[in-house]
């Protein structure tokens, strides 16, 4: 079957790896030159989405190309712990999260897609024009090209577009501390969260995702950012002693998507549902073996999408309300944070697996082998 993605990031790569793996004739086209390039800053797989990449047949890939973080612990602004938890997965569940930049995570999914059979067209975005040539000639078109995709508005002229969602990041590579290894921190700070974890070669990653209005990006630099956590300490830090920024960027939400298929055409990733919390990867390379699945169980591809919608719609709208609430416990007010502060310690580590188990223990189990697949009906 002639299979047409549009992006070629984390969830077009990975769409690309498992249709040409099942053996269909699959070209990605994706408008920067580097698909893996250094966009974006670093990120973390969960066990869900390292199950997904297990049948893709890269998890050891992805392994190799990060390295593991068996707990996460969370502190208040004080310094003051409040939870100390397995990382993305259960306490009994062997497969610990992966933290590796966003652009190895790409470069292993696209070399494995190449060698796969895919083709992979670099700088070539696609305009709505574009998109509708192309769709007419594949048999399967599918958009994977984030949340400002020009093929949900392609799809649907009166798809929501993203807003601002009060966040916006800075992410960068600092040296010289001694900071525990093992470990994902997340820091409720006064302006939003703090996130800083040891990498295997002893630099510190951080993250700062402050709570504000849209900032000049070009001025949100170590020193404003040093100003803005000055009153927690490790922040502080952790941001005086960088040695590398990544770009500064915007968060966005999307309200839900009304038309996600067509029968012909399919959106996957954050163009379909940005979920955030951190699971973005890993629900992209969820989108990308499901997908599959229901393309090789024979149905004609309208059949086959209109399942594959079905399938994931409850699981990825409950993500995006899980990551709704992430974002407003990051934006709470003195008071708020105060309660938190009494009431974490005591009740989250009771509950933590319950909450969490309907999303880690995931697993999309393996890709069928290539068969004939219908194209109409």
């Amino acid at each position: 079957m002639r299979v047409v993605i549009a992006g070629g990031g984390v969830a077009g790569s990975a769409a690309a790896l498992a249709l040409a793996r099942t053996g269909h004739e699959v070209t990605v086209y994706e408008s920067h030159e580097d698909p893996g390039g250094q966009v974006g800053s670093f990120l973390s797989l969960a066990a869900n989405g390292l199950r997904a990449l297990d049948a893709l047949g890269c998890l050891a890939a992805v392994q190799r190309a990060g390295f593991a973080v068996p707990r996460q612990r969370m502190w208040s602004g004080r310094g003051r712990l409040l939870a100390d938890v397995p990382r993305g997965r259960r306490a009994s569940d062997h497969l610990m999260s992966i933290t590796l930049m966003r652009a190895d995570l790409v470069s292993v999914l696209r070399s494995a897609a190449a060698g796969a059979g895919a083709s992979i067209v670099t700088g070539r975005p696609l305009t709505a024009a574009d998109i509708r040539c192309l769709s007419a000639d594949a048999e399967l078109f599918v958009g994977a090209d984030g949340i400002w995709s020009a093929t949900r508005s392609a799809l649907d002229p009166a798809a929501p577009q993203p807003r601002y969602a009060g966040l916006y990041t800075v992410s960068g590579v600092s040296s010289g501390l001694s900071i525990e290894q093992g470990a994902w921190n997340m820091m409720f700070a006064s302006r939003g969260a703090f996130i800083w974890l040891q990498a295997p070669d002893r630099t510190t990653w951080w993250s700062a995702q402050v709570s504000a209005p849209p900032p000049d990006l070009a001025a949100a630099g170590p020193a404003a950012l040093r100003e803005l956590f000055r009153r927690e300490d490790t922040a502080a830090a952790i941001i005086g002693a960088t040695q590398a920024v990544h770009a500064a960027t915007l968060h966005h939400v999307l309200a839900p998507v009304r038309i996600r298929q067509d029968g012909h055409v399919a959106l996957i990733g954050d163009a379909a549902a940005p979920v955030g919390a951190g699971q973005g990867a890993s629900m992209a390379i969820e989108d990308a073996v499901v997908l599959t699945q229901h393309v090789q169980r024979g149905a004609p591809v309208p059949a086959a999408l209109a399942a594959f919608d079905q399938a994931r719609r409850a699981r990825v709208g409950k993500m995006a309300r899980t990551a709704a609430r992430n974002r407003d416990a990051k934006t709470a007010g003195p008071l708020a944070a105060r309660l938190r502060e009494l009431i974490m310690p005591v009740v989250f580590g009771r509950v933590y697996e319950r909450a969490t188990g309907w999303l880690y223990d995931f697993d999309p189990g393996e890709l069928a082998a290539a068969q004939a697949v219908g194209s109409d009906g």
